[in-house]
This record gives structure tokens, C-alpha cells and sequence, in this order.
């Protein structure tokens, strides 16, 4: 009963809000406006994950985490800014009972280097690295751009569709943004895995030379406005 009346309140302010609407601007027309942009990324999020037994525990996780510190190193990697440890099992310090693993997350900033470092780490017996996301560094501002660019779609789009009855749209009286935030870029990693594997086994071209091709992340924004119709 509780639950009739209240959808039943909701209505009646419903249909108040329009009326009042109509009452103030007898004459308006309501448009959707979209817009999207497809942005490369350069931002890369990957998990690696060592593990003992990989080598069926006859090198340690401190020796293997020295060698892959090493390694990045080698490939340019700013170990205290890009690594960072994601956790260390509770079996890390039970050796005489079980196999340790450690578990990071590393950061790199273009396609060619995820390739470039997926092979050192490949060559050292470490081959749990995976994708979690992409993003990009400026992201928050491309975001702003595309629903800026939303609201002046639906403008120009009342703009067309008023001319075409010989009317002009005056000022906007209604903006709903509806929009979620954009979801990060995820990737089938074992179709990563094989490319890279592929790139391998290739002319002998360096990752370098030939970036594995990422999905670009795409924006999309869209907004309903009403405007008023002159």
C-alpha cells in the first residue's frame, strides 16, 4: 500500500513539474546530443606474478625478483616509480612447507615497451604477465572535452531541426547528464600473449619496431537538453 502511494506522489509531481514546464515555455524543443572520441593509450597497467614453481622451485622468488628488477632496469623502467608489489602470499614465508609467490604491478607507458618487456621477462622463466587495463595520463580532461562537445551537438541539432519549421531556439532550460564514468580498456591476454609470441618467431624485428596494436578507448557522452523555441 505504502509503495502505491508513494509512485503515486511521484507521478502526480511528475506530471506537476511538466505542466509547469509547459506553462513557462509553451513553446520548446527537446534534442539528445552525442559525442565520442577514440584516444591511443598511454598508460599500461600490467600483473606479474612470480611464482617458484616455475622453475619447479629451484630458484627462489628473491632471486628471481633480483633478476627481474635487473632487467627492467635494462629496458629503462623507473623501479620506484613504475613497480609496485600488489601482495606476497602468506606462503612467501613458509619455505620449508610450501612455494612462495609474489605478485606485482608495473606501469609503461607505450605499446612497444609492454612488448619489449614481456620478452626480458619471458627470457627469465617469468611468463605470468598480464593486462589488467589501459588508460591515459590526461584522461579526466579528455573526458570533460567529449560532454562539452555533447551539449554543443544538441545545440547545433535544435538549432537544425528549428530552422527547418522557420523558428530559432533561444536559451536552454533543461540539461541531464546521465553519463557514467567510461570504463577502463581490459584485453584478452592470451590474444596478447600469442602476438607477442608471434613477434617473436618473426623476421627478428625488434617489439620496438613493430608495437603490438591496442584497442583505443573510446569516450562516449551523451546529454538530453530542452531549449526554448522562438
Amino acid at each position: 500500500m505504502r509503495k502505491l502511494v508513494f509512485l503515486a506522489a511521484a507521478l502526480a509531481m511528475t506530471l506537476a513539474a511538466a505542466a509547469q514546464t509547459q506553462e513557462a515555455y509553451p513553446s520548446y524543443i527537446q534534442v539528445n546530443g552525442r559525442a565520442e572520441k577514440e584516444i591511443v593509450p598511454d598508460e599500461f597497467y600490467l600483473s606479474i606474478v612470480i611464482d617458484e614453481r616455475d622453475s619447479k622451485g629451484k630458484i627462489s622468488v628473491e632471486s628471481q625478483q633480483r633478476e627481474m628488477i635487473a632487467a627492467l632496469r635494462r629496458q629503462g623502467v623507473d623501479i620506484e616509480k613504475q613497480l609496485k608489489v600488489a601482495n606476497l602470499s602468506s606462503e612467501f614465508f613458509k619455505k620449508n612447507t610450501s612455494v612462495a609467490t609474489a605478485k606485482y604491478q608495473l606501469k609503461l607507458g607505450s605499446a612497444a615497451e609492454v612488448a619489449n618487456v614481456r620478452q626480458a621477462l619471458d627470457k627469465l622463466g617469468i611468463s605470468d604477465v598480464s593486462i589488467l587495463r589501459v588508460s591515459h595520463s590526461n584522461i579526466d580532461a579528455l573526458k570533460e572535452e567529449v560532454r562539452v562537445e555533447a551539449i554543443r551537438n544538441a545545440q547545433q541539432s535544435a538549432r537544425t531541426l528549428a530552422q527547418a519549421i522557420g523558428q530559432t531556439v533561444g536559451k536552454c532550460f533543461y540539461i541531464w547528464d546521465s553519463n557514467n564514468d567510461i570504463m577502463p580498456a581490459y584485453y584478452n591476454n592470451t590474444m596478447v600473449v600469442r602476438s607477442m609470441k608471434s613477434m617473436d618467431a618473426g623476421s627478428g624485428e625488434s617489439a620496438g619496431e613493430e608495437p603490438l596494436d591496442f584497442k583505443t578507448i573510446k569516450l562516449q557522452y551523451s546529454v538530453q537538453t530542452k531549449f526554448v523555441l522562438e
